[in-house]
């Protein structure tokens, strides 16, 4: 992946839905990027060191069988997260747009018009995040390899690799809705 040429000014970090549940591979299968916590928490310090916003997302799942469900231990957030974020946002759907409090108003009243995006889904709740941020007109940028996502299967049946997915997701993101990117090229800024 070739390297953009980026400029951060106090950029917020989504940090979303780095959550327990997603541990569990007998519900989500089998998944990619192993070195996916290790980048977010890269990101994490690194953004602390340099004051600027964190932001932490948890999704609230609906299903009662969902190891997010807020009555599971799985809802509770891994253990790479630590400290208390600017902002945590609870939400129920795929954006990070659509939860409380709202964090469009927060971004706007904190006169932040750059986000970074990592976390977990890579093609769910993070790629979703970022194509609403793009249209929100946020100067989004996705750090691909601090995200991770989940075999699928086509409405066929066939499956589809979760490496596969990642690459679709930094596929239609790049150039459109955002600038993806890998950990390291955020941290060298």
């Amino acid at each position: 992946m070739s390297t953009p040429r980026i400029h951060l000014d106090r950029p917020a970090l989504l940090v979303i839905d780095v959550q327990q549940g997603f541990d569990d591979s007998a519900f989500w299968g089998e998944r990619d990027n192993p070195a996916c916590e290790d980048n977010i928490a890269a990101l994490v310090t690194h953004w602390r060191r340099q004051d600027w916003p964190v932001v932490f997302v948890q999704h609230d799942s609906d299903n009662p069988d969902s190891p997010l469900s807020p009555s599971r231990p799985g809802h509770a957030f891994k253990d790479i997260l630590t400290g208390t974020p600017d902002l945590l946002v609870h939400k129920s759907v795929n954006s990070s747009f659509y939860g409380t409090p709202d964090l469009h108003g927060w971004l706007q009243a904190e006169d932040i018009a750059q986000v970074v995006i990592c976390g977990i889904t890579t093609n769910h709740c993070c790629e979703t995040t970022a194509r609403m941020a793009g249209n929100l007109g946020y100067d989004t940028y996705f750090a691909i390899d601090a995200t991770h996502t989940f075999d699928r299967r086509t409405p066929d049946g066939d499956p589809v690799p979760a490496e596969t997915l990642s690459i679709v997701t930094a596929t239609n993101l790049h150039d459109e809705f955002a600038t993806v990117l890998t950990t390291s090229a955020l941290l060298d800024h």
